[in-house]
């Protein structure tokens, strides 16, 4: 897969691969743009600490997945423009 507007994998990052187990890591959305959203079609856990809940996307590949490209961006639409 080549680098485009929907895909991008930079092998010389000093955290690639950041997620294990995925054949073309799309590092386009290095830093989830789903994060601050409680729910998102990604599989987060959450930590409770000092009586706050904390979203943790350690073990979440969704973001990564070049075929997840489409459904990012309409979430963020969703969230944007409704």
């Amino acid at each position: 897969m080549e680098n485009s507007y929907r895909f991008f994998e930079n092998k010389e990052c000093q955290y690639y691969p950041c997620h294990k187990g995925i054949e073309n890591m799309n590092c386009l959305f290095c830093y989830c743009p789903l994060y601050s959203r409680e729910h998102c079609p990604g599989k987060p856990e959450f930590l409770e600490k000092d009586g706050r809940r904390i979203k943790v996307c350690t073990n979440c590949t969704f973001p990564h997945q070049p075929q997840n490209y489409d459904k990012v961006i309409q979430v963020l639409k969703q969230t944007f423009f409704s």
